[in-house]
């Protein structure tokens, strides 16, 4: 059993982390609301500690390991999954807007505002205010976290810089390339990750 990792951080995907701890890579899910989290307060490189949700069951032999920044949003995604028919893969997806606002929505049984959540309908909506209703009151009282301000995208001026300067390309195409390549791929945050994708643009 995992109960959270602290290690440096090495990769960041759309939906997932990797982390290195002591040599070793640990894949880790993110919740939609905590990789904003992540991507506004966290790089490469960086060193990061996460609190693990482990999950492996009969159904799902294979262990995924779920990543949270608070110890608060883990209990509460372990609630969340005691709701039937609310397994993990189905509340990663479903967690895109902060434990707290969530937590409220159950209290004030908001099932209009449940149903904006991914995967979210309007029986399981029902079935999530019948189970938790009375028991998710703690979390709607997190503290909102104040994030700083997005930083500029330096690594695609970097990357359109190179082009530019170094490889004889056009200000427009180079431009398009990097959009391109964005659009293929959107979780790209490093400009050797956006090289790598232009140059396999290029090869297509």
């Amino acid at each position: 059993m995992i109960s959270y990792l602290e290690g440096i951080l090495k990769k960041i995907y759309a939906d997932r982390v990797t982390i290195g701890v002591n040599g070793v890579g640990y894949e880790v899910l993110i919740p939609a609301y905590v990789m904003h989290e992540i991507r506004r307060t966290a790089k490469v490189e960086d060193p990061i500690k996460l609190y693990i949700s482990f999950n492996q069951t009969e159904r799902q032999p294979k262990p995924v390991l779920v990543g949270f920044r608070s110890e608060l949003d883990k209990e509460f995604f372990e609630l969340f999954i005691t709701v039937e028919d609310i397994g993990p893969s189905l509340a990663i997806k479903a967690l895109t807007e902060p434990v707290r606002e969530i937590a409220r929505y159950i209290e004030e049984k908001a099932t209009k505002d449940l149903k904006r959540l991914k995967g979210i309908g309007e029986r399981k909506a029902e079935k999530i205010v019948a189970a938790l209703k009375g028991k998710a009151a703690k979390f709607a009282l997190i503290p909102e976290v104040e994030l700083p301000p997005e930083a500029p995208e330096d690594f695609k001026i970097e990357v359109e810089n190179v082009l530019v300067t170094q490889l004889g390309h056009k200000v427009g195409e180079a431009r398009r390339m990097i959009q391109d390549a964005m659009t293929r791929s959107p979780a790209i945050s490093t400009s050797e990750e956006l090289f790598e994708e232009v140059y396999r643009g290029q090869k297509r």
